[in-house]
């Protein structure tokens, strides 16, 4: 990585604030994540750096800044670095939950900080084998870490799209830490990954770092090589260490969706019927189905042969997953087969949006592009958890969520 004069944002149209919505921002880590290069790689899409600089700033901790021109191998880039003042103290979890509750941080970038810093917690808690009170950060819980998950915070906060990112190629070999020599990917890393697809990278370095790792898992809602959209605005996020013979750099690509789908087979809708099952029974069926992996499953009742009541169970599945599901249904109801059909859809574009309310942090769904008003929905089990704790009705938390979400 070369660094280069001149203002690193003076090859953009700065974007404005929520110019995501309704829109896909891809992660393509194609040479891998780190907390910087994801800081770097918006700015140069298009977040002004001042967002960056006043959500860092709202920390009041010493260190400063910068963004600067980048030349990754044959790419242009941005490079985001942090200069920290002075020495810096190892800051456990507890003091981490400290400083981002009393920032004075937007309510959207604090809850997403919040999110990746347990993330990285949990991660550091059952790699030591650690209650989550007890973790102590060393590398994650310095002012460039912190720095850099506030940073991206801010950044996806600002744009406001919903978030998918390829699969992760992973590097081996082994890396320097306050613990001594560890394998990489570091155990730490591995485990803010879980859930997410991973594949063999083939380079002997630490491509993925825990903070970006963490930040991936986070904000990715799901996990593509590609999706379907007509691209906007791309931008190169250049990673300190150099590659031979390839960019070191991280790409993010914002877009409007592509939603309808006409490959043959992409999706499938199975159903079998039945004639000697309860409803209760049928309930469990949809569970189990649900369970699986199905998109969407429901019951129709029906009159059968000799005038017989009956149901169809119904799952909308992936093709690729249709054979797995319908096995699913042949084992939790009494039906002799299953048949499919082959079908399209079109997708209103949607994302998860965490609003702080009296009663906790509270998901919504929030469903949005050319579809007329945004739509939002608060997840019912996470009121319903906010409401047994707090003493109050169901209504009452759904009703303050949806009431955040609207001033927002």
């Amino acid at each position: 990585m070369t660094l280069l004069s001149g203002d690193a944002e003076a090859h953009r149209v700065p974007l404005e604030r929520g110019v995501g919505r309704g829109k896909l921002l891809f992660l393509d880590p194609w040479s891998g994540i780190a907390g910087d290069m994801t800081v770097a790689a918006l700015v140069d899409l298009g977040v002004p750096f001042e967002v960056v600089r006043g959500a860092l700033a709202a920390l009041e901790i010493e260190g400063t800044a910068s963004v600067s021109r980048a030349q990754s191998g044959a790419l242009g880039a941005t490079y985001f670095s942090v200069q920290e003042s002075g020495a810096q103290p190892e800051r456990p979890y507890a003091e981490i939950r400290r400083l981002l509750a009393t920032a004075a941080l937007e309510p959207g970038v604090r809850a997403l900080a919040e999110r990746i810093f347990a993330r990285l917690a949990a991660a550091e808690a059952a790699v030591h084998r650690v209650p989550l009170d007890a973790v102590e950060f060393h590398e994650v819980g310095s002012v460039d870490s912190l720095f850099d998950v506030v940073g991206a915070a801010a950044c996806f906060d600002f744009l406001g799209a919903r978030v998918l990112s390829a699969p992760v190629p992973l590097g081996h070999g082994h890396v320097h830490t306050a613990h001594g020599e560890l394998p990489v990917p570091a155990p730490a890393t591995l485990e803010c990954l879980r859930g997410v697809p991973t594949f063999d990278g083939g380079v002997e370095f630490e491509n993925v770092t825990p903070t970006g790792a963490a930040i991936l898992a986070s904000v990715a809602e799901d996990f593509t090589r590609w999706p379907s959209q007509l691209v906007e605005r791309i931008g190169w996020g250049a990673g300190t260490r150099v590659v031979a013979g390839r960019p070191n750099a991280l790409r993010v690509v914002l877009g409007e969706p592509l939603a309808v789908s006409h490959e043959p087979g992409a999706l499938v809708v199975l159903e079998a019927n039945v004639d000697d099952m309860t409803g209760e029974l049928m309930g469990h069926a949809i569970a189990a189905v649900m369970a699986a992996g199905a998109l969407d499953a429901w019951a129709t009742p029906i009159t059968m042969k000799k005038g017989r009541p009956g149901l169809v169970l119904s799952a909308l599945v992936r093709a690729e997953a249709a054979e797995q599901l319908a096995a699913v249904m042949l084992r939790e109801t009494t039906s002799l087969g299953v048949r499919w059909t082959q079908a399209s859809r079109l997708e209103r574009p949607r994302r998860t949006v965490d609003v702080t309310t009296r009663f906790g942090t509270i998901p919504l769904k929030v469903s949005e592009g050319p579809y007329g008003a945004p739509q939002a929905k608060p997840e019912f089990d996470a009121c319903e958890r906010a409401a047994a704790s707090a003493g109050v009705p169901v209504r009452e938390v759904l009703a303050e969520a949806l009431a955040v979400w609207s001033r927002a």
